[in-house]
């Protein structure tokens, strides 16, 4: 019994920590200058800090001060992806991000002069390849390719990129391809920010191709691991439906099977030199930095790149869709459906409804979907989530069948559920408890260096001004239930497209075979004259911070003689708590079970259904956990 009072305690302490004004708040745009002379934006109230600086070349640069570890999040993206390759070659813009961790004519390369020359041949090898219909001389062309490929890797030195940026110290070394994106990243140490700097900057400076054709493997295995993977085939069935005239529908990232056997280093060489200029990119940072010395080094690395205009191509518009389309996949794993719906695109009204409504429908505790499917458990899984994009977005619904039901059953379940939405089966105080959730989030993903600087990129790929992502959540709140109940009515029609995953033998998949690439020569033992001058650079040393544990986690008492350690959040309004048990399942087996059913059953005040409304109207979730020899409640 005591347990359950020190449970309602806890309760009215986040109860009355949560508690806010809801006062309007100005987000106004102000520009200043900093110590060096560049202007930079800020936006008032804005609980990240952004500092967002425009180069006089036009690259944008995004920075914001986190010290709680001695790392900055880098992000050096282009408003580029796969929208924008040519018809005749989809998944250039995927190969092109492939390429360039392949060096420049400075990095990989052992003597740039002799590369050259080969290259260049490849490059015309590869033109008569692409235009070659007969089968024999294709292959006659592509031999050639395969032998000159092999000669021009003796001046080639493998993976120096990779070697700069483990020198560094850098983890999350990637990048990705999608719509309307290429993305490249690295989390590196503090101090290191001058020689990421200098390696960028020359990485971003010219295009080489080298070691091209051996890294068509990693492309064709990668393309055939989507055509095995359930989820990619339906989620490409949907988009198909979905836009029939826009490459979203109409252009994979990876590209087909036919382009990617038929590459051509004339077309990314262009495409490079269109799309990877200053005014179309965006250097990203967020860390432990000094925001004036910082601008000051990227300018001196960035600030000499040329710019260039350059316009994007207009792409076409769809039809209203005015009946339900039907697809069908098939596949090894289980089955499941999804129930798409076309939407506008980001800076659209409809982002701020469909993005309430996703929440109201499931939100992991209170929504229609959770309560009504999950929590009854009349289907094994069902969930929603929205996407938006440049030009359009969707909004799909996914379940998948319990053992017996047919997909068609779920459908109907998933339908059932937006009908409610329609007739405003759904409380008013939903609508301020969606908003908070949002809000908690989001604060959580402020926290996170890389989940921030994730939100500023995606911020410049979308073109969305940062007062407006910021005062997004303020302009949600002012949506009333009569005005999203409307507007599901308006939008929610027989205007979807459904696609079933069904268990069977999928008869249209289509692999592409290695062509058979003779292995080159690495060169592993040697340095180009850039990497020799880069190990030579020395960076200051980090410098510890120790935290004082007595002084920092500070301790109390309940009345009843509990003791409580607690540390002051300082940085936003957060509030965690764990009530934990000294007992686990290795003193009870039973322990572990009895903590799962807690998700399934209420109280002798509320039913489960009525239990989990009144956590979500608080804004708290909570969890209980069974270890082997602790049990943990906990509460944020």
């Amino acid at each position: 019994m005591k347990h359950f009072k020190l449970l309602a305690l806890s309760l009215l302490v986040v109860s009355a920590i949560s508690c806010t004004t809801n006062t309007e708040k100005s987000y106004e745009v102000a520009s200043q200058k900093d110590a060096n002379g560049i202007t930079y934006e800020t936006v008032e109230n804005d609980p990240t800090g952004l500092r967002l600086y425009t180069l006089d070349n036009g690259l944008k640069v995004y920075l914001s001060k986190n010290s709680d570890e001695p790392k900055i999040q880098t992000f050096i993206a282009v408003r580029a992806g796969s929208n924008y390759d040519p018809k005749e070659s989809t998944g250039l813009a995927h190969y092109l991000e492939h390429m360039v961790f392949k060096g420049t004519h400075k990095i990989g390369t052992a003597d740039w002069e002799k590369e050259k020359v080969y290259l260049d041949k490849i490059s015309k090898l590869y033109e008569q390849h692409r235009a070659e219909k007969d089968t024999d001389k294709k292959l006659a062309l592509y031999k050639e390719i395969d032998k000159i490929s092999l000669e021009a890797s003796n001046f080639s030195i493998a993976n120096e990129y990779d070697k700069m940026t483990a020198s560094l110290g850098a983890t999350g070394t990637n990048a990705h391809t999608w719509f309307e994106e290429t993305v490249y990243k690295n989390k590196i140490p503090a101090n290191e920010l001058n020689k990421w700097l200098s390696v960028e900057s020359e990485r971003f400076s010219t295009l080489v191709l080298r070691l091209f054709h051996t890294e068509l493997e990693a492309v064709f295995e990668e393309f055939n691991r989507g055509q095995d993977n359930d989820f990619r085939k339906r989620y490409a069935a949907m988009l198909k439906g979905l836009f029939p005239k826009h490459p979203y529908g109409q252009q994979s990232t990876i590209g087909t099977a036919e382009h990617l056997k038929n590459p051509s280093m004339v077309d990314i060489h262009n495409y490079f030199n269109k799309y990877y200029v200053p005014n179309n990119m965006a250097v990203v940072l967020v860390g432990d930095f000094e925001f004036d010395t910082t601008i000051k080094q990227v300018n001196e690395a960035f600030g000499k790149f040329k710019r260039k205009e350059l316009t994007h191509p207009v792409l076409p518009k769809e039809e209203v869709i005015t009946a339900p389309i039907i697809n069908e996949v098939f596949g090894p794993t289980s089955e499941s459906i999804s129930i798409a719906y076309r939407s506008g695109g980001v800076n659209t009204e409809d982002e701020k409804f469909v993005t309430l409504v996703d929440m109201i429908m499931a939100n992991g505790n209170a929504g229609l979907i959770d309560l009504n499917l999950n929590q009854k458990q009349v289907v094994q899984r069902a969930s929603c989530s929205p996407t938006f994009l440049n030009d359009y977005g969707y909004h799909t619904f996914t379940g998948n069948p319990k053992t017996g039901q047919s997909l068609d059953e779920v459908k109907d379940l998933l339908l059932e559920q937006v009908e409610k939405l329609k007739k405003g089966e759904f409380d008013e105080w939903m609508i301020e408890a969606v908003v908070n959730d949002l809000k908690l989030s989001r604060t959580r993903q402020y926290e996170n260096n890389t989940a921030l600087a994730s939100a500023y990129f995606n911020a410049f790929i979308h073109h969305e001004n940062w007062n407006n992502k910021v005062k997004f959540l303020d302009d949600l709140k002012k949506i009333t239930k009569q005005e999203l109940v409307d507007f599901a009515n308006g939008f929610y029609k027989e205007n979807y497209v459904v696609t079933y995953k069904r268990k069977g033998e999928d008869k249209n998949i289509v692999k592409v075979s290695n062509p058979g690439i003779t292995p080159v020569n690495l060169n592993r033992g040697k340095s180009s004259d850039f990497i020799t001058e880069f190990n030579k650079i020395e960076s200051e040393p980090l410098q510890p911070k120790f935290v004082d544990y007595k002084t920092a986690i500070k301790e109390t008492k309940t009345k009843n003689g509990i003791k409580v350690s607690y540390v002051l959040n300082e940085n936003n309004d957060l509030f965690d708590m764990n009530i934990i048990f000294d007992m686990g399942s290795d003193n009870d087996k039973k322990l572990s079970l009895a903590a799962g059913y807690l998700e399934y059953i209420g109280t002798e005040k509320y039913t489960n259904e009525a239990l989990k409304k009144e956590f979500y109207k608080l804004g708290i979730s909570y969890y209980v956990s069974a270890g082997k020899d602790k049990t943990y409640f906990g509460l944020n």
